[in-house]
């Protein structure tokens, strides 16, 4: 079998219907600034209304509930680590940060608990909270601290620190009578909260060095 190999020149196709034979304006826009666009992920609108809001509605955040929801992720890459938080709704807001102690070696659980303080640092204590993340690793080690007593210890703990400032936080959710979910995810499904969360843990990366925490 003769095969040819060659690279594509382009990364992206406009498909239209046979019998489409005008195009809004507004759509050649949009059409437009997408190609266009050098962001490496695809943009994402939740509208629960109509047929998308039955879509949403049935995805595996779902989309309904009543109080805040929270992405949360973090990033490890070339002996740097970030951690990035978002709140569904808010498009374009989040907070990203540079989690430091790197001379102590890197590891993807490092930045993610970093990510858990921070999402919890923007839970207000007047609602509920949904916390989602995708490291099931990280949703394990905070779980044998619930109803455990005075039996645990942080002496043998990884990432003593930052865990015990996790549970400090939820603490103070208990106290304050608010329920706090965390919810394990899947990755890279297209689930628009999880991909903005991944963005900002990649920007927290890149934070410089006098801003770390």
């Amino acid at each position: 079998m003769d095969v040819e190999v060659k690279l594509n020149t382009v990364n992206m196709m406009v498909w239209v219907h046979k019998e489409c034979d005008v195009i809004e304006e507004e759509a050649l826009t949009k059409l437009q600034e997408a190609w266009d666009s050098s962001e490496q992920k695809d943009e994402c609108i939740v509208r629960l209304n109509d047929l998308e809001g039955t879509y949403w509605m049935g995805t595996e955040i779902g989309h309904g509930f009543q109080g805040v929801t929270l992405g949360v992720d973090g990033s490890c890459k070339d002996g740097r680590m970030g951690s990035g938080c978002c709140k569904f709704w808010e498009k374009g807001k989040g907070k990203c940060v540079q989690v430091c102690r790197e001379d102590e070696g890197t590891s993807s659980n490092k930045p993610e608990l970093g990510g858990v303080v921070l999402t919890l640092q923007s839970a207000a204590l007047s609602e509920d909270a949904l916390l989602l993340y995708n490291n099931e690793t990280v949703l394990r080690i905070i779980r044998k601290w619930v109803g455990q007593g005075g039996k645990t210890t942080f002496d043998t703990a990884k990432d003593a620190d930052i865990l015990q400032e996790i549970i400090c936080l939820l603490t103070q959710r208990v106290r304050a009578g608010r329920a706090t979910f965390l919810i394990k995810v899947k990755s890279y499904r297209g689930e628009l909260i999880n991909e903005r969360a991944e963005t900002l843990a990649e920007e927290g990366r890149t934070i410089s060095d006098d801003d770390k925490r």
